[in-house]
């Protein structure tokens, strides 16, 4: 064979690693967000059985949110130097014990204590996952490859959702957790031994940082920073909806609790399945046309989303309310698909798992705040006002990105390149 021909082989080998990533890599993901999402459907129970104050069924979601965002930053950096491919699976495996350790909890203090060690174990594993599929797929592939694995938050999300309200309902609340936390620790073993025969070397195309400290190199990206904003505008947003959406279903229009669960999860993450599928194959179709490609998919999904989420808190029906779900998903699909990744269009190659850890910053500590003051306000504002609110917010974020695409990112992006 000649030296060409083991070239294309050996590209082509390469090539069907790098999708094989994909698929190990969202199962974890979905047991990532399966363990933080079934609390949210079991908030009645928790009310019933550990007393919970609806404060305190705000602050499972708030704690696990600012101690997520508060250690990413350091889980970046970790993954800037080490090994990605034992970080991510240390991370399952330490997240899967604590998501059984959350089923033994007989009080208050003990869940809040396992939420914000889910946040500790998890924030180790994105920042890590997001940088080691960069770095085995080329930029014409990459938004499809990260939408693929993202649709694994939005299967974990409906599994949690449903699973949690469903095994509360006709069995034991702690099950969901016991079985849930097992599946992560038995996944880890055959996660490890692919993760152990792939590369880590990258595609880079992108300038190396010279400074140690990545957040010295991303402080001084204008366009990352307005990534930042958009990240925090946004996660509020679907936190407030991933937090609060079953029990305001549960309480609007008298479900059960199994089915609240369904219903907040099903509709809204099956349509943003979709959303981000397309937002995926559109970037890199369009990347080839314009490197802005992924910032203006981003930017009119958040114009497309704010009145969904208006409508979602505000119908008068649940027909209209699942049908606003659907829509709010397909559009925020476009943004999901592509907030992380473009920010690779921007930075340098060295820097990315930071990059991914501070986008994570700036989101979930404000994030963290929707469960918290919607639990808090549920009852003088209502958790339709709050959503509103949300709405407007995600209008605002999208102007400024509209204006960081005409005037930021020309400039950022041939700084790095």
């Amino acid at each position: 064979m000649s030296g060409s021909g083991i070239a294309a082989l050996q590209e082509a080998v390469l090539e069907r690693r790098a999708w094989l990533l994909v698929a190990f890599t969202w199962v974890a993901y979905c047991l990532n967000y399966s363990d933080r999402q079934v609390i949210f459907s079991i908030f009645p129970v928790l009310k019933s059985t550990l007393h919970f104050t609806d404060a305190q069924l705000g602050l499972t979601g708030s704690v696990f949110l600012w101690v997520y965002g508060l250690c990413s930053p350091i889980a970046g950096q970790i993954g800037d130097r080490f090994s990605k491919r034992r970080l991510v699976a240390l991370s399952l495996l330490l997240w899967s014990g604590v998501t059984v350790l959350t089923g033994m909890s007989h009080s208050v203090g003990m869940v809040l204590t396992c939420r914000a060690l889910t946040g500790v174990t998890e924030a180790l594993f994105v920042p890590a996952a997001v940088a080691l599929l960069a770095n085995a797929h080329r930029p014409e592939n990459r938004s499809r490859a990260f939408a693929l694995y993202a649709t694994g938050q939005l299967a974990g999300i409906v599994v949690g959702g449903w699973f949690g309200g469903f095994v509360a309902q006709e069995f034991q609340w702690r099950l969901a957790f016991y079985s849930l936390g097992l599946a992560g620790m038995v996944y880890c073993v055959p996660y490890l031994r692919f993760l152990n025969s792939l590369s880590e070397e990258a595609h880079v195309e992108t300038k190396n940082a010279g400074s140690a400290l990545a957040i010295s190199a991303l402080a001084r990206i204008p366009t990352y920073l307005v990534l930042c904003l958009v990240s925090s505008v946004f996660n509020l947003t679907l936190w407030l909806l991933y937090s609060w959406l079953p029990d305001f279903l549960y309480e609007k229009f008298s479900l059960t609790l199994a089915g609240a669960g369904y219903t907040a999860t099903v509709y809204l993450q099956t349509a943003s399945l979709i959303g981000m599928l397309a937002g995926g194959v559109l970037a890199d179709y369009f990347y080839r046309r314009t490197k802005a490609a992924r910032f203006w998919l981003i930017a009119v999904g958040l114009c497309l989303a704010a009145p969904c989420v208006h409508l979602i808190g505000n119908s008068s029906s649940l027909l209209y309310t699942k049908l606003a779900a659907v829509a709010f998903g397909l559009v925020s699909g476009l943004a999901l698909a592509n907030l992380y990744i473009s920010s690779f269009d921007i930075v340098p190659a060295n820097t990315r798992a930071s990059a991914v850890a501070f986008l994570n910053l700036a989101g979930y500590l404000t994030s963290g705040f929707a469960p918290l003051v919607t639990g808090i306000w549920k009852h003088s504002l209502g958790i339709h006002t709050m959503m509103t609110y949300a709405s407007l917010l995600l209008v605002a974020a999208a102007l400024v990105l509209f204006a960081a695409i005409r005037f930021l990112v020309p400039s950022d992006y041939e700084r790095v390149h």
